[in-house]
C-alpha cells in the first residue's frame, strides 16, 4: 500500500513537473537550453508509471512493453535535452521513435526466447546502464564543457549515480529471485521508490536552477560585450582585468590603444554599411592575432582595446606590428566592387601597470601616444612618452596614410 503511494506521488510529481519545463520552454522562445526535451522525459517517465500502477503487477501485454518503452526512452531525452543544454543542435522525436521501435522488438524477441524475468531484467540493466553513461558523462563535463557548473554537475553525477547503482541492484535481484523480487511490498521496492520520489521532487528544481544561471551567465555576457563585433566592452575589460590583476600569478599588464585611420573618410564614401564591415574585420583580425589569455574589446567608433598580459615591452610591441602588418594587408570585399578595399590602423602604446585602478591612467597614456602616431603620419605604432617628455622609442611601421586600391 504504502509502494503504491509513492509510486502516485512519483507520477504527480513527474508529471506536473513536465507541464512547468513545458511552460517555461514556451517563455525561452528560441532559445529552449533543453526544457523542452526535459518535459518529454519528465511526461514519459510519468505516464511509464501511471501504466505500471494500471497493471497492478509484472505481466506480459502491450501495456507492459509500452511502460518499459517509455521508462527507457525518459533517460534518453533526458540525455538529449542534456545535449540542448550545452548548445548541441539535437533532434528529438527521431532518435526517440528509433529507441521505441529498436527496444520494442528487443523485448518481444527476449519475452519469447527467454521469459518474463530476462525481459525485466533487460529493463533494470539497460536502465542502469544509460544511467552509467550519464553520470561519467556528467564527470567529464566537470573538466571540459561544464568547468563553470562544477558544483552543480558533482550534485548531478551523484544523484545520477545513486539511480544507476539502484537500477543495477535490482537487476541481480530478478537474476537471483525472478519476478517475485519486484513486488511492491519487498523491502527493495520501498527504498527504490522513495529514492526515485525524492529525485523527482529534487531534480527538476535543481534543472530550474541551471536554466536560471545560464540565463544570468548569458545576461553578464551580453552586459560585458560590445554587440556588433562581440568583443569586450569597457565594463568588461573592467572585470576582466580585475580578475587578473586578483589572481596570485599577475604581473604589470600593457595597454594598446587602436584606431582605424581616416574612417570616416571610409564611412562617408562607402556608407556605414561597409563602415560596420570594417569594424567587424578589425575585430575578427585582433580575435586571431592576440595571444591567448589577452584581452580584446571595443571602447566606442573605431576605438578598439587590447591589452597583453604577461609579457614584456618587446613582446607587446612585436603583437602590435602583427596587429598593424594584419590589417594592412587583409582586403575587404566591397559589395557590388571589384575593388578590395585596404584601410590601416595607428597604435599607441601604454607603459605597463598593475592594476584595474589605473586603467583609466593606462587607457590616457596609449590614447596620447595614439594621436602622436596620427600626427606623424598613422599607419604606425607610438609608445607612451616617460613622465618628463622624452619619448622611449621612436614609431614603429609604415608613415603612410589610408591606403585603399579604390579612388576615395
Amino acid at each position: 500500500m504504502v509502494a503504491t503511494i509513492l509510486v502516485g506521488m512519483l507520477c504527480a510529481h513527474l508529471l506536473c513537473f513536465s507541464v512547468m519545463f513545458w511552460l517555461i520552454s514556451r517563455r525561452l522562445h528560441g532559445k529552449k537550453m533543453g526544457m523542452d526535451f526535459f518535459a518529454m522525459g519528465n511526461l514519459l517517465l510519468g505516464f511509464a508509471y501511471v501504466l505500471q500502477l494500471a497493471e497492478g503487477g509484472p505481466a506480459w501485454s502491450l501495456m507492459s512493453v509500452v511502460n518499459h518503452t517509455f521508462t527507457l526512452a525518459s533517460p534518453v531525452a533526458y540525455g538529449l535535452g542534456a545535449m540542448r543544454f550545452f548548445g548541441h543542435s539535437v533532434p528529438l522525436w527521431r532518435p526517440l521513435l528509433a529507441f521505441a521501435v529498436t527496444y520494442g522488438a528487443a523485448q518481444v524477441l527476449v519475452q519469447w526466447s527467454l521469459g518474463p524475468a530476462a525481459r525485466y531484467a533487460m529493463l533494470s540493466g539497460m536502465s542502469a546502464l544509460l544511467f552509467l553513461v550519464m553520470a561519467i558523462t556528467v564527470v567529464y563535463g566537470v573538466r571540459t564543457f561544464a568547468k563553470d557548473l562544477y558544483g552543480e554537475m558533482v550534485f548531478f553525477a551523484a544523484l545520477i549515480s545513486g539511480i544507476c547503482v539502484l537500477n543495477a541492484l535490482k537487476f541481480m535481484k530478478i537474476l537471483d529471485g525472478g519476478l517475485d523480487a519486484l513486488q511492491m511490498d519487498r523491502n527493495f521496492q520501498m527504498v527504490f521508490y522513495i529514492y526515485m520520489s525524492s529525485l523527482a521532487t529534487v531534480l527538476p528544481p535543481s534543472i530550474v536552477w541551471l536554466v536560471l544561471r545560464r540565463l544570468t551567465d548569458d545576461l553578464r555576457n551580453l552586459a560585458a560585450r560590445d554587440p556588433m563585433t562581440q568583443l569586450l566592452n569597457r565594463r568588461g575589460l573592467t572585470e576582466a582585468l580585475q580578475r587578473y590583476f586578483n589572481s596570485s600569478k599577475a604581473v604589470p599588464a600593457h595597454l594598446l590603444m587602436v584606431d582605424v585611420d581616416h574612417f570616416k573618410r571610409i564611412n562617408d564614401t562607402y556608407g556605414h554599411q561597409i563602415g560596420d564591415a570594417v569594424l567587424c574585420h578589425v575585430a575578427e583580425v585582433l580575435r586571431t592575432t592576440v595571444r591567448l589569455g589577452d584581452l580584446a574589446g571595443r571602447i566606442g567608433g573605431e576605438e578598439f582595446l587590447v591589452i597583453c598580459l604577461d609579457t614584456d615591452i618587446l613582446g607587446v610591441m612585436h603583437l602590435a606590428e602583427r596587429l598593424r602588418a594584419a590589417i594592412e594587408n587583409q582586403a575587404i570585399k566591397i559589395p557590388g566592387s571589384n575593388y578590395p578595399l585596404h584601410c590601416t590602423i595607428t597604435i599607441g602604446v601604454s607603459h605597463n601597470f598593475a592594476g584595474a585602478h589605473v586603467l583609466e591612467d593606462a587607457m590616457q597614456e596609449a590614447d596620447a601616444a595614439l594621436y602622436r602616431g596620427k600626427a606623424a603620419g598613422r599607419n604606425r605604432i607610438e609608445l607612451a612618452q616617460v613622465a618628463h617628455g622624452n619619448q622611449l622609442t621612436q614609431g614603429m611601421g609604415t608613415s603612410t596614410t589610408y591606403q585603399t586600391d579604390t579612388v576615395v
